[in-house]
């Protein structure tokens, strides 16, 4: 049996379109910031960052839990 291997053909404007996506993304989350009074994005900022801990040491625990395992 042959095996069948298709070959991307990678598509130079994919990268210029995810660039141009990534730039809007970044300029509409300044525009939606610019709404928000001052204290505002800083809680923001908070709330972000304690997210991140937080799937910071679940990630932690579920490390632990696999070397524990072996």
């Amino acid at each position: 049996m042959v095996e069948k291997k298709s070959e991307r053909v990678k598509n130079p404007n994919i990268k210029e379109a995810r660039e141009h996506m990534r730039a809007a993304r970044d300029n509409m989350e300044k525009v939606a910031e610019s709404f928000l009074p001052e204290g505002m994005r800083e809680y923001h900022r908070a709330a972000k960052k304690e997210i991140l801990l937080g799937l910071r040491s679940l990630l932690d625990a579920a490390i632990e839990h696999t070397e524990k395992v072996q």
